[in-house]
């Protein structure tokens, strides 16, 4: 009977590690940063975008042991400011969700794992209809756009690691369809959002 029991509980084990060793998906849940540079255009001099904070979710699941795929969903709160000629100081208040997917390469080198990713996805910027928005005639914009970025992850134990990584994300100036053009720029920038964040491995 022991020897039974002691054997029951080494293929638990066993399975338990080779579970451990088998894993190929994580979820990750990360702070941001939001960075973007001005943008010039036309009769735009500039469109600018405060600096704030938010998070980054994150599904990723690994086709190899150095390719994988993944899907992010961000969430931030900003402002952008709009100097035009016709309308100085322009402001709306804005929420920013992006939903991407990317491909993902990485290396192992111990327990740091450098990875680059590159995607697609789309950027939803929605106003904010409040004190801080001085154009009541804006819209909700969506920007297809492209995703790229690296980082890398240190491994706390087989199931956690940290994770650092510098994302972009590459699209047009958004105008919020504001009438007559007057926020329009037809110019591309990247949104910037660095991320510090935890990875769960199953």
């Amino acid at each position: 009977m022991k020897k039974m029991m002691l054997l029951g509980a080494l293929i638990v084990c066993t399975a338990a590690v080779g579970h451990a060793q088998e894993s190929r998906q994580d979820a990750s849940v990360s702070l941001i940063g939001v960075y973007a540079p001005a943008v010039y255009g036309t009769s735009v001099h500039p469109m600018t975008t405060t600096t704030t904070g938010g998070f980054l979710a994150s599904y990723r699941y690994m086709l190899t042991p150095r390719s994988a795929v993944e899907l992010n969903y961000t969430f931030a709160q900003d402002s952008m400011k709009y100097d035009s000629i016709s309308q100085p100081n322009g402001r709306v208040d804005v929420r920013q969700q992006e939903i991407s997917g990317a491909y993902v390469y990485s290396r192992t080198y111990k327990r740091y794992n450098p990875f680059l990713e590159a995607g697609i996805g789309v950027e939803m910027f929605t106003p904010i209809l409040n004190n801080g928005t001085t154009q009541l005639e804006t819209k909700q914009q969506m920007e297809i756009g492209g995703l790229f970025g690296g980082g890398v992850a240190y491994e706390i134990n087989p199931s956690f690691d940290l994770r650092v990584e510098y994302r972009g994300f590459l699209m047009k100036a958004p105008d919020f369809g504001v009438p007559g053009g007057i926020w329009t720029t037809n110019r591309y920038y990247v949104l910037m959002t660095p991320s510090l964040g935890v990875a769960y491995h199953f």
